[in-house]
């Protein structure tokens, strides 16, 4: 098979960091004309179901995030190779990275004609820090460190002032020189006053600002969502396409059937059984470029032997000693991933794995994997057999076998996949502490910012922190690092503290990820961002 170049270097992200690093925010304002519909039928894009209600504070997953993305506009977005520009805002400026004044475009409205204001993003984000039932509250309280209250559920919790209808401040407890780069998250999305009278209800059919609304039809659970072109938009994202729909497989294989019999225009990642295939297949339908994308699998401390102790410790670098990552990526993926260095992604600006202590932990030692075994089980002996668990709704089942068959082998012990149906399914028991296995964790950079994945997976209490970990020192790091006012001086700090998590392994780096995907021959101007998202508001589709 003739592949196509990977490119993983540091181009995509680097601009938008160094921009945010560097001074006041800046941007390119842009629209400013309402959205013209757009003749033709929908662009269709597989998707899987959400794991909750599509509600900003509460969505930390990707399927849920890819539709709010297009129903909502931010702040700001990002564009294909990571930098960005003004969305609602029409700047965002600070003297000292500490205290921010944000200024909306005038005469901004919902899908539903009612105003967009200072008031709907300042109210929206005071009712996400407010609640702890919100999987996002933390990014009010860790990862962009607002002043406030308590968060006991109270009102005005944060530092937030509206100053007119189109200007807020925001208060931050300490300076973040990158706080706008995080700004065209899901979570800073604004609400409109509809949300508050039935949340439940907007959840099951949001009413965004951005350049798509739900239609009539909107979300048939387990079929499909559609949305279409919302003409009261008038930012820069305007809509080239009649509108998307969004649907529902239940196997990769089965989308990818669909895609090269022209019944599916978009899909998002190809089959692991198409791999060696697809870019003979489609041509120069197919797309194949690095993402910031970060895959591993997580073991909680309450799982028997691996608790953050010394054993613990011996096990899980023992685990991570035991796995071929290379032969895993040559042979299930092809050669289409690339083995984990460390814990972010080589498309987000700062990478440096070379200048991190103990980084080694990932080299397949299968002779050092034993002896840490044995000075484990000398602590207290091992039985039981050893499972990764991962959601049988998408191509996971052969990584995860070959990771289990690298283990048993090296080890001389039991370990195996243990499929759960669906993703939602997976989600839920790892949310609820449930899980009595290791599973399968992955990260799709939510900004493009190091400071994204080492806050939201290993800062004490942050909201995806799915392996309890709690590190005084990985904190201090970590803080020191987003507060420091260079991209040089923060890539410093992130790489002391990333030597933490390669000590302690609350989670097993395995690879970063690719954008294998494909569209079909009706559909062009397809592409692929930074986060691996289609960029579905450029789409264009013919009869």
């Amino acid at each position: 098979m003739k592949k196509k170049s990977l490119a993983l270097g540091l181009a995509a992200g680097v601009s938008a960091a160094v921009l945010a690093l560097t001074g006041c925010a800046a941007g390119t304002p842009g629209g400013g004309e309402t959205t013209t519909p757009v003749a033709g039928p929908a662009v269709t894009v597989n998707w899987g179901e959400p794991e909750n209600p599509l509600i900003p504070a509460n969505t930390n997953e990707v399927n849920g995030g890819l539709v709010l993305n297009n129903l909502f506009a931010g702040l700001i977005y990002y564009e294909a190779d990571g930098s960005w520009a003004y969305d609602a805002a029409e700047s965002i400026e600070s003297d000292d990275f500490q205290h921010w004044t944000i200024k909306l475009k005038p005469g901004q409205t919902f899908s539903d004609g009612s105003a967009l204001t200072a008031e709907s993003f300042v109210k929206a984000w005071q009712w996400a820090a407010a609640d702890p039932e919100n999987l996002n509250q933390w990014w009010f309280i860790d990862a962009v460190p607002f002043e406030g209250g308590t968060y006991d559920g109270g009102e005005d919790t944060l530092a937030l002032e509206v100053v007119d209808d189109t200007t807020f401040t925001v208060a931050l407890t300490r300076p973040m020189a990158d706080f706008p780069l995080a700004l065209g998250y899901t979570v800073f999305f604004p609400l409109p006053e509809s949300f508050y009278e039935d949340t439940e209800a907007f959840g099951e059919a949001p009413i965004g600002n951005g350049p798509y609304k739900l239609s009539d039809e909107g979300w048939v659970p387990g079929t499909k969502l559609s949305v279409v072109p919302n003409e009261t938009y008038t930012g820069p994202r305007t809509p080239q396409n009649s509108g998307v729909d969004f649907v529902v497989y239940s196997s990769e294989d089965a989308q990818y059937a669909d895609l090269l019999a022209d019944n599916l225009d978009i899909i998002q990642a190809v089959p692991q059984s198409a791999l060696a295939t697809f870019q003979d297949e489609l041509g120069d339908r197919a797309i194949y470029q690095g993402t910031a994308v970060f895959q591993s699998f997580t073991i909680q401390p309450s799982l028997a032997h691996f608790a953050y102790d010394e054993e613990g410790t011996l096990r899980r670098a023992a685990i991570s000693h035991a796995i071929n990552r290379q032969e895993i990526t040559d042979v299930i993926f092809e050669g289409t991933r690339t083995p984990a260095e460390d814990f972010t992604s080589p498309v987000i600006a700062g990478f440096d794995p070379a200048s991190i202590e103990g980084s080694e932990v990932l080299d397949y030692d299968p002779e050092l994997a034993k002896e840490l075994w044995a000075q484990a089980d000398a602590i207290s002996p091992w039985s039981g057999t050893f499972q990764i668990a991962y959601n049988a709704d998408s191509s996971h089942q052969p990584w995860v076998d070959a990771t289990a068959n690298s283990i048993k082998n090296v080890l001389g012990i039991d370990a195996s996949g243990l499929p759960f149906p669906d993703f939602a399914g997976l989600r839920t028991e790892v949310n609820d502490r449930t899980i009595t296995a290791a599973f399968r964790t992955g990260w799709q950079f939510d900004f493009p910012s190091q400071s994204n994945i080492l806050g939201a997976l290993y800062v004490t209490g942050a909201g995806s922190n799915d392996s309890d970990y709690s590190n005084p020192e990985f904190d201090a790091l970590f803080q020191q690092g987003v507060t420091s006012a260079t991209l040089d001086e923060q890539v410093a700090a992130f790489n002391q503290a990333q030597a933490l998590l390669f000590r302690d392994l609350p989670a097993i780096p395995l690879w970063y990820g690719a954008v294998t995907a494909g569209h079909s021959t009706l559909v062009n101007d397809v592409e692929f961002g930074w986060d691996s998202w289609p960029i579905l508001y450029k789409v264009t589709k013919t009869a």
